[in-house]
């Protein structure tokens, strides 16, 4: 991550609707598949917004980044556990020891994958969860992911191969974030035919459409209890052995 990305993900993660949506979505899956107490690793700590949260539903939590800066301004929010470590190395904790794995939209700036979530099996228990977020439909792949250094956008297809291949299975999936999906097929599309070398960031929107996208976040999570979604910019699942 650009240093500067993590400037910008410590003044939106507290009130931005995709950061605050993204997090309530994840604890839900937490509280559901592997909830506290119990150690929680998460992979890509970016500004330890997520890790201090965890930390408040009782979980023991522990984090790698890369990035020096990340990791130090974590120590500064309070959270002692954290150090600079690559995802790709073997991960410096117990076999077997970890309750929970959060790795949010982090697999698509890794190269090998497979062998991060080979690392993630060797750590968790044997009724551990595993909750990933990844960026869907490879076909809207451009520019942002390029300055963002993806690798790749995810299908289900692809997901799933790369989770079995580690060793895993996949518990249960679902795109989210479906209605942002028609904006952004705009917004992606204009810049293939007109592009553009600004810096990736998140749009500016005003409190009120910020509430209203967090309204939609909620209504689409209800949705994913009783039917599913069908599309969305990104992929969320949970993960067991």
């Amino acid at each position: 991550m650009d240093p500067s990305h993590l400037t910008q993900l410590v003044q939106l993660e507290d009130n931005y609707w995709w950061h605050v949506a993204k997090r309530k979505l994840v604890l839900r899956l937490l509280n559901r598949f592997a909830p506290a107490p119990g150690r929680l690793v998460e992979g890509g700590i970016g500004s330890g917004r997520n890790l201090v949260e965890f930390d408040k539903q009782g979980y023991n939590v522990t984090g790698f980044d890369l990035m020096p800066e990340s990791v130090e301004h974590v120590r500064q929010r309070g959270v002692e556990g954290v150090q600079v470590h690559d995802l790709e190395d073997p991960w410096p904790v117990d076999a077997h020891s970890v309750r929970a794995v959060v790795l949010l939209d982090v697999l698509e700036h890794i190269e090998h994958p497979v062998k991060v979530l080979e690392h993630v099996h060797e750590a968790l228990s044997d009724d551990g969860s595993v909750i990933v977020t990844v960026p869907a439909c490879p076909w809207l792949f451009n520019r942002w992911d390029e300055q963002l250094n993806h690798f790749r956008r995810y299908n289900i297809r692809a997901f799933r191969s790369q989770v079995l291949e580690s060793g895993f299975r996949v518990q249960w999936l679902n795109h989210w974030n479906c209605f942002t999906l028609p904006v952004a097929m705009v917004i992606r599309s204009w810049e293939k035919i007109f592009p553009r070398r600004n810096p990736p960031d998140f749009p500016a929107v005003s409190e009120l459409t910020n509430r209203l996208l967090l309204t939609a976040a909620a209504a689409e999570r209800c949705c994913m209890d009783i039917s599913g979604i069908p599309a969305g910019l990104s992929l969320v699942g949970v993960l067991r052995k």
